[in-house]
């Protein structure tokens, strides 16, 4: 369950929060307290060298911090490199809760390079549109992290990435930039483009580059105006008490903190398998006190209904169910009947459909590819493309694909790459049915 509207997300925002970052060399720690007036920085701290020493030796210089602190009862939330995962964007507009599971599986495997069993992933709904965002890690690195934090005896609530962490941090009691923004950090494992805009609910990519050509691909994935001025990733997050604590190397371990203080406003997205999962949080208890109760209170309303006007009310329901229970049967086979020459006249008209569609699409592209591009490769499949091909310019291409009526959501599936005067490039975008 997340919490959506923006008043009541401010004040539900209470609770204390550790943040841990994993980095090259050392483990970045921040603990915090949130409250609806603002945020406070108990503690910060750097375990340095985690890899080279004893998990047990660094465990214990944790497990001493925060007790100094008085909050080892909480368990943390840990960022890993955002260079070990991979995190897509799905566009899934109409499929419904329920369905939406088997959707996602169903694209899965074309997400990631993995082996069937060699990944792991989580995934979560933005909001209430039909952008699902999807994380997704090797289970070796996984299991290898999970052995490490269980080694050195830290409770982990919570396996996370910075995008997450950041989606959450950004709303907790206030709101971010209108109309879509990209911000920017620059660590030791490269400059990650944090973006949110209207054409994509969350954007998160760690680019190997200098800042200002890494904004530049952003912004074109975001389609925000290329003099769009990126801003840092500690803007866009609430100023901590004392405000003059400097949050340039601890930005995105801060974000964990804070989603860890309050998770019921944060993304559901936990690579962190539910059995090994720590939750002694105090807080934990109060949904369960209050649906307790909520119940006491439907047994004390239950019991005062008299039982002579239960038995009267159940003979007129039992009454007019036999009446009409013969007319809800003929519906019910009237509606089966219908139901079944619709799926049979739509199998009909999408047969009719599908070759011309195919053909349009096909024809669409040679327009949209101007010369001298052209492409090597042309992958179509019911409801996407996906385009190998080269251009002077590859970046405009996905502002003119889905300026066509036929296609939508276009991205780059692999980095832009040169090849002489040439961009090669990767795009895969979704069909979409033209307007009859």
């Amino acid at each position: 369950m997340r919490i959506e509207a923006p008043r009541l997300r401010k004040w539900l925002a209470v609770g204390a929060g550790i943040g841990i970052e994993i980095g090259e060399q050392d483990l970045t720690v921040m603990v915090t307290r949130v409250r609806p007036s603002g945020t406070r920085l108990l503690g910060a701290g750097v375990i340095a060298r985690f890899k080279e020493r004893p998990a047990a030796e660094w465990g214990a210089e944790y497990t001493d911090f925060v007790k100094r602190l008085g909050v080892s009862h909480i368990p943390a939330t840990v960022l890993l490199p955002r260079q070990e995962l991979i995190v897509r964007l799905l566009s899934l507009p109409g499929v419904s809760d329920r369905d939406l599971p088997s959707a996602i599986q169903y694209q899965l495997d074309s997400l990631h390079p993995f082996g069937e069993d060699e990944a792991a992933h989580a995934w979560c709904r933005i909001g209430r549109s039909g952008a699902v965002l999807v994380a997704i890690i090797r289970r070796e690195i996984l299991n290898r992290y999970i052995a490490l934090f269980s080694e050195a005896g830290i409770k982990v609530a919570a396996f996370s990435f910075s995008a997450a962490a950041m989606h959450a941090a950004a709303r907790m009691l206030s709101s971010p930039p209108q109309g879509g923004f990209l911000a920017v950090y620059e660590g030791d494992d490269g400059v990650e483009i944090y973006g949110e805009s209207e054409a994509r609910p969350v954007f998160s990519a760690v680019f190997d580059l200098p800042p200002e050509r890494a904004a530049a691909l952003a912004a074109a994935e975001l389609r925000l105006p290329a003099e769009t001025e990126p801003i840092d990733f500690a803007a866009l997050l609430p100023r901590p008490v004392p405000a003059d604590y400097d949050l340039s190397r601890s930005t995105r371990a801060y974000a964990a903190a804070l989603a860890g203080a309050c998770p019921l406003l944060a993304l559901p997205l936990n690579l962190l398998p539910p059995q090994y999962r720590s939750s002694t949080s105090r807080a934990m208890y109060v949904p369960t006190a209050i649906l307790v109760l909520l119940l006491a209170a439907a047994l004390v309303a239950l019991a005062s209904i008299t039982p002579i006007e239960d038995r009267k009310y159940l003979k007129a329901l039992e009454s007019e169910i036999a009446r009409l229970e013969p007319l809800a049967r003929k519906a019910g086979e009237l509606d089966k009947e219908i139901e079944q020459v619709r799926t049979r006249a739509k199998l009909l008209d999408d047969y009719r459909r599908r070759a011309k569609a195919d053909l349009d699409a096909l024809a669409e592209l040679n327009k949209l590819i101007p010369p001298p591009g052209w492409l090597t490769g042309l992958e179509m499949t019911r409801d996407a493309v996906v385009l190998n091909g080269q251009a002077e310019q590859a970046a405009p291409l996905l502002k003119a694909i889905d300026g066509s009526p036929l296609f939508q959501g276009s991205e780059f599936t692999v980095p832009i790459t040169r090849s002489g005067t040439n961009e090669v490039f990767r795009i895969r975008a979704v069909r979409e049915e033209p307007a009859q």
